[in-house]
């Protein structure tokens, strides 16, 4: 296993990869990488089940993750594919809510995780760079929701 500074670099170097925290200094990512892990999954391994408590997000380093819902007859359908950069879970995390959705990795996924009790703890131990990365989080719930909007409307 590697040294923690150098996991904690590792970590670093992909959050500055992902594109999602554009509004973090240089600074920032480091101190955050100490809020996340690096998670690894073979292909057809469940990351989370719908209904399940969410206590996790990931964010996509490299791979392919399946975004699954139960129909009406019980039936796994496929609602989304998701590839490196996009983060997925973090509904769950910011409301606690339930899982509206299960993931699966599609193929062999290599993931950033960030729980929701690392969260709290980076809310207490730092506020800005938390309001950073829970704002970057909600702008692009928030780009996905028009998306969806928009693909909504296209269709009537």
């Amino acid at each position: 296993m590697p040294e923690p500074t150098h996991l904690n670099n590792e970590i670093r170097d992909m959050l500055m990869d992902c594109g999602l925290f554009d509004q973090l200094q240089p600074g920032d990512f480091q101190h955050a990488a100490g809020y996340f892990s690096i998670s690894t999954l073979g292909t057809g391994e469940e990351i989370f089940a719908e209904g399940d408590a969410g206590t996790f997000m990931c964010i996509i380093h490299h791979g392919v993750v399946s975004v699954r819902k139960t129909d009406s007859e019980q039936r796994q359908v496929e609602i989304a594919t998701l590839r490196k950069g996009r983060a997925f879970g973090e509904m769950a995390v910011l409301d606690g809510e339930r899982r509206s959705a299960s993931c699966v990795a599609a193929s062999d996924c290599q993931l950033l995780s960030l729980g929701k009790d690392s969260l709290e703890k980076m809310i207490n131990d730092a506020p800005k760079i938390a309001a950073k990365i829970i704002r970057a989080l909600a702008v692009a719930l928030s780009r996905r929701l028009r998306m969806q909007d928009g693909q909504r409307l296209s269709q009537v």
